[in-house]
């Protein structure tokens, strides 16, 4: 975990923000004390990227049922809002 300085902080926001996206954890210390753990956001996954994984897992049975459970809430009608 990289140690950083809250002055060089302000100072370097961008590239300190750049290491964190590309991964690292940064400890913010002020007077010799530390004060803040700077850790990445968890990454998303689209339905694509999600779904790619099930491939080969389920039996053709078991995604007949997966996506009639799916889509039990869901109603075609559209409702105004406004109305």
């Amino acid at each position: 975990m990289r140690v950083i300085g809250a002055s060089d902080l302000a100072r370097n926001t961008s590239s300190v923000l750049a290491r964190i996206a590309a991964g690292e954890t940064v400890s913010v210390i002020r007077n010799r004390t530390e004060i803040a753990h700077i850790i990445p956001a968890r990454r998303m996954m689209n339905v694509a990227q999600a779904i790619a994984g099930l491939a080969g897992k389920l039996t053709a049975a078991e995604g007949e049922l997966w996506l009639k459970e799916s889509r039990d809430e869901f109603v075609d009608e559209v409702r105004d809002p406004w109305a």
